[in-house]
């Protein structure tokens, strides 16, 4: 076990289900309206421990994951969610070691989730051409622990990449259509393609230059992610859930760029083969 130190980032779970992601310090205390938690009964604790703040309510100190930095990051737009980067890097073959080019960095979400994925031996590289962003990306990175993995480029990207043989390439611009052709360049036959779009006309152009660009498996969906309400006797679907996010395009490299096969019409339930049983 290892104790949480001077500086170790913690967050802060009440059993009423608010959270706060902090720095321990070594003194003084942190306020919310639930009370005021002490740093003395945190600091030199084990992670997994409770405090009670000065009004007698439960605290928890636990271990922030990835999810808990990228979602309480530093951002002035919105941020890829989860449930949508999952698939995202599922599709595209993410994992460790693997070496990725993304471009509209933003705040950095998903870079530090990206990154969370090839690490130790694995790289990012994002290219933002706002400085502002970029800068903004670079506390998020550190904050999470993770600038190692990763590598900002204050560059504007519609002027290719300057890397080759990537595992995947990630597109998060409202005109992703046009960084098609940049990112069969910068990628290794068979590596992955991943686009994000807020509409279904953006999803339709850039799906339609992806199948006349040598990818294919190309494919389009839409996450949609709502939480139960778990309780003995009582479980139903929450009333709140998290709806349209963006259009998730991805696809694959072809080893050589071929005339695009006319168009087929979709495969329905019936025409999938039925999976063998176990």
């Amino acid at each position: 076990m290892t104790a949480i130190k001077e500086g170790d980032y913690i967050l802060l779970y009440s059993r009423k289900g608010k959270n706060w992601l902090i720095k321990a310090s070594a003194k003084g205390d942190f306020h919310t309206h639930l009370g005021r938690i002490p740093f003395a009964g945190v600091v030199g604790n084990e992670f997994g421990c409770s405090v009670l703040s000065d009004t007698g309510q439960p605290f928890y100190v636990l271990k922030p994951t990835v999810e808990d930095f990228l979602m309480k990051c530093e951002r002035q737009t919105q941020i890829v969610y989860p449930k949508d980067m999952g698939l995202m890097a599922i599709k595209t073959g993410i994992g460790p070691g693997a070496k990725v080019v993304e471009t509209g960095t933003g705040s950095g979400a998903l870079t530090t989730y990206v990154a969370s994925l090839v690490r130790p031996g694995g790289k990012v590289y994002s290219y933002e051409i706002r400085e502002d962003f970029h800068k903004m990306a670079t506390k998020n990175l550190a904050k999470a622990g993770l600038s190692d993995f990763v590598e900002l480029k204050l560059a504007d990207a519609s002027k290719g990449f300057e890397e080759t043989d990537s595992d995947a390439v990630i597109i998060d611009l409202g005109d992703p259509w046009n960084f098609v052709d940049i990112a069969w360049k910068a990628l290794k036959p068979s590596g992955g393609f991943a686009g994000i779009t807020p509409t279904t006309n953006q999803a339709e152009l850039l799906v339609d230059k992806l199948k006349r660009a040598g990818f294919t498996r190309t494919e389009c969906f839409e996450i949609l992610f709502r939480k139960m309400e778990a309780r003995i006797g009582m479980t139903r679907p929450s009333t709140r859930m998290i709806g349209h996010t963006a259009y998730i395009v991805t696809a694959t490299r072809l080893l050589e760029k071929e005339e695009p096969a006319a168009e087929a019409e979709p495969e329905t339930e019936a025409d999938e083969e039925e999976a063998p049983e176990e």
